[in-house]
């Protein structure tokens, strides 16, 4: 499996849907952001995709991390790809100037995170927490922590990591135990214990600067005592050179189903000298800052997989040989004929190809208004966030369960050949399966999302989005090529908003209800924001057929699968719509005991 750039589907959703270089010109720090700079990256991003990352995809699979007496040793090319990595500038892309970034837009870099991960996932987590880490510390920190940090974060000479949960709490940060001791100094004394942390040890890099949750004595229980903290794993002189080892140690790296050439370590904090990030006790909104970055970059994530899936299973499909088609001999000199002649294979295919073009079109439509929140003002950064706020949670869960879904089908479309390690397919699978976990789970996506994001805020965020639609339905209703698309977009938005209002009344009776509903309420909003967008593609698709352009055939490929998702795949909420009517008691009414009769 040689992955391929997508670079005229990106160039078609970046410019052609969503008018990056118009969007830039309305956030000042951004105007130098124009095509030909975008296009010119997007080139060089591809070319190193191709030709440095995807080549150790499967190579650093199979030997993974090495793992001894606390050092992690990365697989063969890592470093080499990473060095090229740093000097081709992506580490400093949306970085601030001032210390030595380039001050380019976070969707810029969500682009190229998506080539760099499609090639090689594994390889991509390396630099992809430095870039919240990065963050956070340019939001939070001290001008003496960005002086301090920065620059060679961003240059990448250094890389950061975000150390949150621990072995009893998972996802429940409310309990960890990691504590903070305050020194005289200034500093404070970090000791505790962090798991799952990934890229937390490795030999890329000089030093690595960990992001630490940790609590302060006599905090208060739960979220509201959290505080942040700064933990480099080796401290930094005054002059900004490398003084000695911290009291940070990998005690060990996890035996993985997939991603294993990512160092997934548990981290030991022994009595290590940390710096206080932030105020006190507000470390888990200063980490909302590293957490919606990172929870974009796993958006990315069910987009890559889905990518990959599909160019592998095309090139399968078009060139294995398997029975005849039911409707005629399509390659009479062939023994058999090709199995993309078969509609079960197509539809495997054109599901693997809706969710990859249609999820790169929501994983750049959210990161456009990330780079409002970053660099906006005004109404349009209140705007933005709440529609960051509305949208991560549905990109996160949605793109990732249905990345695995189309991980699968391209396991399936090589039959037995996907089973096996040497076309990739299997690999897809495994590196996959993680995006439904990290960065909180499904199920807690879609809690935050029908809970928090819907009902917490009395429906706003979500009238924020239903208004934007409603007003693309209404500007063409009255066209006839647009009327397959547009009539059933309108009929899900209203449906959405029912949907909405009947869970609301369920929970008034039961507060479980909004528990039972959440995941199928997630899948239904997945589905129907896809479906916007994919209208969305498709009339700028037959605009450009109207126009006569010399690109039918992509173009009118664009159309045909805008048909598919509409015929074949926005059917689905049905089943979620139903599941939700039947409310809550068909899971709670069995007792604990009865689970095992």
């Amino acid at each position: 499996m040689q992955y391929k750039a997508p670079l005229r589907d990106i160039q078609f959703v970046m410019h052609e849907l969503l008018d990056s270089e118009s969007h830039y010109k309305t956030l000042p720090a951004f105007q130098e952001a124009d095509r030909e700079l975008m296009d010119s990256l997007f080139e060089m991003a591809a070319s190193f995709a191709e030709n440095e990352l995807s080549p150790l995809n499967q190579s650093g699979d199979a030997e993974g991390c090495q793992f001894n007496n606390g050092q992690v040793t990365t697989p063969k090319g890592f470093k080499e790809a990473y060095k090229a990595y740093c000097e081709l500038g992506f580490p400093a892309l949306s970085a601030e100037e001032d210390f030595g970034g380039q001050n380019m837009p976070f969707s810029l870099s969500t682009v190229i995170n998506e080539m760099v991960g499609t090639a090689n996932w594994s390889f991509s987590m390396y630099p992809g927490l430095s870039h919240g880490a990065i963050q956070t510390i340019e939001h939070h920190g001290t001008d003496e922590q960005k002086q301090t940090y920065l620059e060679k974060m961003v240059s990448g000479e250094w890389s950061g990591t975000m150390c949150l949960t621990e072995a009893h709490a998972g996802s429940d940060l409310g309990i960890i135990r990691t504590k903070a001791e305050p020194k005289e100094d200034g500093s404070y004394s970090i000791t505790g214990q962090k798991i799952f942390i990934s890229a937390g040890e490795h030999d890329l890099t000089d030093n690595i600067i960990h992001i630490v949750l940790a609590r302060l004595p006599g905090a208060p229980a739960g979220t509201k005592g959290i505080s942040l903290f700064i933990v480099p794993k080796v401290t930094v002189n005054e002059d900004g050179s490398l003084a000695e080892n911290n009291n940070v140690v990998c005690g060990s790296i996890e035996h993985k189903m997939g991603i294993k050439a990512s160092a997934t370590c548990v981290m030991n904090f022994d009595g290590a000298t940390g710096y206080l990030i932030g105020p006190e006790n507000r470390g888990l909104q200063c980490m909302f800052t590293f957490m919606n970055v990172a929870r974009i970059g796993t958006a990315v994530q069910g987009l890559t997989a889905a990518e990959y899936a599909f160019q592998g299973s095309l090139t399968y499909a078009k060139d294995r040989l398997a029975m005849r088609s039911l409707s005629g001999v399509k390659a009479p000199e062939k023994v058999a004929d090709p199995i993309i002649v078969h509609p079960a294979v197509r539809n495997m295919l054109l599901t693997e190809k809706a969710f990859a073009e249609g999820g790169r079109a929501l994983v750049y439509y959210l990161s456009h208004f990330a780079d409002t929140v970053a660099k906006g003002e005004g109404d349009a950064l209140k705007f933005a966030d709440q529609m960051l706020s509305l949208l991560t949670p549905i990109a996160k869960a949605f793109l990732t369960e249905t990345g695995l879904e189309a991980a699968n089908h391209g396991v399936q479309v090589y039959g037995g050949h996907g089973f096996i390690s040497e076309w990739g397919m299997e690999q897809n699978v495994r590196d996959t399966r993680i995006a439904c976990l990290y960065e909180g789970t499904t199920e807690i996506q879609a809690l935050d999302l029908l809970g928090r994001k819907v009902l917490g805020s009395q429906g706003k965020l979500l009238a924020n989005f239903v208004k934007i639609i409603q007003t693309f339905c209404e500007e063409n209703k009255e066209n006839d090529e647009m009327g397959q698309f547009i009539r059933p977009l309108a009929k899900h938005l209203k449906e959405w908003g029912d949907l909405t209002a009947r869970i609301g009344m369920q929970a008034t009776e039961n507060p479980d209800a909004v528990g039972g509903a959440a995941v199928d309420y997630m899948y239904f909003s997945g589905y129907v924001t896809l479906a916007y967008l994919w209208a969305r593609m498709a009339l700028v698709a037959q605009t450009e057929l109207a126009n006569g352009t010399s690109e039918q055939a992509f173009y009118d490929a664009k159309v045909k699968t805008a048909q598919f998702y509409f015929a074949k795949l926005l059917p689905r909420t049905t089943t979620h719509v139903q599941r939700i009517s039947t409310g809550v008691e068909p899971y709670m009414s069995m007792d604990v005991d009865q689970f095992a009769f």
